[in-house]
C-alpha cells in the first residue's frame, strides 16, 4: 500500500548513514522534550535568520551530555559530548531567507587566545568566534532539533552527503563537490533530530510554501580546546 500524502512528504525513514554520508535522521528523538524546548525559547525574539544563544535558562540541562538529547550524540562523537554552541533559526512567511552552499567553519569561545592555526576572529551577536584548524571541526557533531514540521516546501536543510570527507573545501570548489556528492533534502517532523558531521556542505533555499520553521541547531564536542581556549557553551 503506498504511503499517504502526509506521510510521503516527510520522506522515507533514515535513508542516510552517519559513517558514510555524514548525516542521519533520528525520528521523534526530541518529541518528549518539545514542550520544554518551546518553554526555553519562548522569551526570545522571533523571525531571526540565526539567533546565537547563550545563558538561556534550562537549555544547557536539556542539551547536556547526561540528558536524553546529549546521550544520542555520544556514539557519534567518540565519547560523552557537551553542547558548545546553539543557534535558533526561526523562518516564517515574514522572514523567509536562503543560504548558499557552505561549511560551518567557526567555533564559539569565551575569550581570545592567539594560537597557531586559529583565526580569523569575529564577534557575532556579542559572542566571540574563531575559525579553528579543520581537524578540530572534523571531530565535532552538529544536531538540528526540529520544533516544527519541515516538508519539502518549507525550506528543509540541503546537504551534500559525504562532503565532509573532502576536508576544508575552497570556495571555488564548493559547486564541484556538491555536484559530485549530490543533494539530499533533510525533511523532518516536529520532534525529529537530524545529526550531521559539522563540516558537511549544506544550504537552505527560501521556502516555497512558507510557514513557521523553527530549528535549534547545536554543536557538540567530546574534547577540550588547546592552549587555554574554552568553549563558550550554551
Amino acid at each position: 500500500m503506498p504511503p499517504s500524502t502526509s506521510e510521503a512528504e516527510f520522506g522515507t525513514p533514515n535513508p542516510m548513514r552517519f559513517a558514510e554520508h555524514g548525516a542521519m535522521r533520528l525520528e521523534a528523538a526530541a518529541r518528549r522534550q518539545l514542550r520544554d524546548f518551546e518553554a526555553a525559547i519562548s522569551p526570545l525574539p522571533e523571525d531571526r535568520p540565526g539567533l546565537r544563544l547563550s545563558g538561556v535558562p534550562g537549555l544547557a540541562e536539556l542539551l547536556g551530555p547526561q540528558g536524553a538529547i546529549g546521550s544520542l550524540v555520544a556514539p557519534l562523537a567518540s565519547g560523552p559530548a557537551r553542547p558548545v554552541r546553539a543557534i535558533l533559526f526561526d523562518k516564517s512567511p515574514s522572514a523567509n531567507w536562503s543560504l548558499a552552499w557552505h561549511q560551518d567553519r567557526t567555533i564559539c569561545v569565551r575569550e581570545r587566545r592567539d594560537l597557531d592555526g586559529f583565526g580569523p576572529w569575529t564577534v557575532k551577536s556579542g559572542l566571540l568566534h574563531v575559525a579553528p584548524p579543520f581537524d578540530l571541526l572534523a571531530r565535532m557533531v552538529t544536531i538540528r532539533i526540529h520544533l516544527d514540521d519541515v516538508p519539502a516546501g518549507n525550506a528543509p536543510l540541503l546537504i551534500a552527503p559525504g562532503s565532509h570527507h573532502f576536508g576544508l573545501v575552497r570556495e571555488d570548489m564548493i559547486e564541484a563537490v556538491v555536484e559530485r556528492c549530490g543533494i539530499h533534502a533533510c525533511l523532518a517532523r516536529a520532534g525529529d533530530i537530524w545529526v550531521y558531521a559539522t563540516p558537511i556542505l549544506h544550504a537552505s533555499e527560501a521556502a516555497a510554501a512558507p510557514r513557521r520553521r523553527r530549528v535549534l541547531q547545536v554543536d557538540y564536542a567530546a574534547f577540550d580546546l588547546p592552549g587555554g581556549l574554552s568553549w563558550s557553551g550554551v
